[in-house]
């Protein structure tokens, strides 16, 4: 009897936030979250810098979004 092994992806999660200082002892706090498998012929460092550098670049545009809004007239 033969036995089948099911390997699975290699898989990594990364995790950053960002706290935004809104003035008169208020904050918000920004968290971006985002899990991915490696895509074919990729290292586990090589995921690990493709998901980090989406994370990263997805927390800057969110985090810049808020700063704008905070400046804009009427805010």
């Amino acid at each position: 009897m033969y036995e089948t092994t099911t390997i699975e992806p290699t898989r990594v999660k990364v995790a950053l936030g960002y706290t935004v200082n809104m003035g008169n002892f208020a904050s918000l706090r920004v968290d971006i979250s985002v899990e991915d498998s490696a895509r074919a012929g990729e290292s586990a460092p090589q995921l690990t810098e493709r998901v980090y550098a989406f994370t990263e670049k997805k927390l800057i545009e969110k985090v810049t979004a808020i700063r704008e809004q905070m400046e804009s007239p009427g805010a």
